[in-house]
């Protein structure tokens, strides 16, 4: 027969045990900081029997540690209070990394008085471990007048593995914290990114149409000098009014707000307009254009002002990066049931590792300081864009740089 008083150690034993289990069931499921450091010093306070528990954690900025949370005292008090590193029996916890019993605190000379004296709470025994991640220690979790006797060993031992429960659940939920705050960020500076497209493209609107306006009536009547002089600015106007409309096409698409304008087409109709636009631009740099479509027509379902805007920017894209006397090819075909365009390059190419970024708002793969061609970053963008609306989707393929580059896009075939 088990002795009553051994029957009653494993019982308080076992009872220590479930709590632990569920403080560490509770740890891994809370992401709220000051709910979390309340569960753990009263769950420390609870198992080890005493009057108050604290945790203190380094401020690395301050050198100093401080108080982030406590039970049985002035929570509020303690958090005004820093205890130095150097002289504390807290610093001396958190330097040495070792847990520290004393059970006559007022007789220690690393005893921090001042802590006492202004939240008027005496402390008679105390229990600290170090708090650590990995190998680094972070924090200091405290027990204080142990209610029934002194500290000893087995107090010294649960209180390490809440300890170490505490820490990894405390960097975790800092670690979100943090995630939150820059998610928040980006949010707000998208929001102002947004704001300042919607406004800079409003108001360069009616500056802009009086330089259009002057320019192509200068053009129109002016003679010699001046008509080129015209010529030159109504041209760089015409390319700011490209760039403004780029602007508000993105700003639109961010916001989801575009209206398409449903039409069916055959995609051939629409590659042949788009080629016929720019092949005096490819012509300009002694590049050839090819188009190679099925005799079939190949009908699609889409906005066709906004799909040829699409086409527009990938194949002046490849114009641009294409130097003089190169191959740009469009290919339609019908693949799977679905209608794909490639849009084939044998230019400067595009390195493996920005294959995914070439989509991204104002991305550029040159460097702003030493980029050679020209351009916002945003076509792509808004391609991508249009085409995710349109239910197709859009890739890019490319073995390097000088090695060329296709453009692929995919829309669903409209049957009728």
């Amino acid at each position: 027969m088990i002795p009553s008083s051994q029957s009653e150690n494993l019982g308080k034993t076992a009872r220590q045990m479930e709590r632990l289990v569920n403080l560490s069931v509770t740890l891994n499921s809370t992401l709220d900081p000051d709910r979390l450091l309340r569960f753990i010093i009263e769950t420390a306070a609870d198992l080890l029997e005493c009057e108050a528990a604290s945790i203190l954690l380094y401020d690395e900025k301050r050198g100093e540690l401080f108080f982030t949370s406590a039970v049985g005292t002035d929570q509020q008090k303690l958090a005004e209070i820093p205890v130095p590193i150097e002289g504390s029996i807290a610093g001396t916890i958190f330097t040495q990394n070792r847990p520290l019993v004393i059970n006559d605190v007022e007789k220690d000379p690393r005893h921090y008085t001042q802590v006492g004296e202004q939240i008027q709470f005496r402390p008679r025994s105390l229990l600290g471990v170090p708090m650590r991640i990995r190998e680094k220690v972070t924090g200091v979790l405290e027990a204080l007048n142990k209610r029934d006797g002194g500290f000893d060993d087995a107090d010294v031992q649960i209180l390490s593995v809440i300890a170490s429960q505490a820490a990894v659940a405390i960097n975790n939920a800092r670690l979100v914290q943090a995630l939150q705050r820059a998610y928040d960020e980006l949010s707000r500076l998208d929001k102002l990114k947004s704001d300042f497209l919607a406004i800079a493209s409003h108001e360069l609107r009616t500056p802009l149409g009086v330089v259009l306006g002057y320019a192509t009536f200068l053009q129109e009547e002016a003679q010699g000098e001046i008509s080129e002089h015209a010529k030159v600015v109504l041209a760089s106007a015409l390319r700011m009014r490209s760039i403004i409309e780029s602007m508000t096409n993105l700003n639109l698409l961010q916001m989801m707000t575009v209206k398409l304008d449903l039409k069916t087409a055959a995609i051939q109709q629409i590659l042949k307009s788009v080629c016929d636009e720019l092949m005096p631009t490819a012509k300009a740099k002694c590049q050839m254009l090819t188009l190679e479509a099925p005799d079939e027509q190949l009908m699609v379902k889409a906005d066709i002002e906004k799909l040829e805007q699409v086409f527009k920017n990938l194949l002046n894209n490849a114009i641009r990066f294409t130097p003089e006397g190169g191959e740009i090819t469009f290919n339609a075909s019908l693949i799977h049931g679905e209608v794909w365009v490639k849009i084939k390059d044998n230019g400067i190419g595009i390195p493996k590792n920005e294959l995914e970024n070439i989509f991204k708002e104002f991305y550029q793969v040159e460097s702003h300081m030493t980029r050679r061609h020209g351009g916002l970053g945003v076509g792509l963008s808004i391609a991508k864009g249009i085409v995710e609306l349109l239910g197709g989707r859009i890739w890019a393929e490319s073995e390097g740089q000088g090695k060329g580059s296709t453009f692929t896009v995919v829309l669903p075939k409209y049957s009728g």
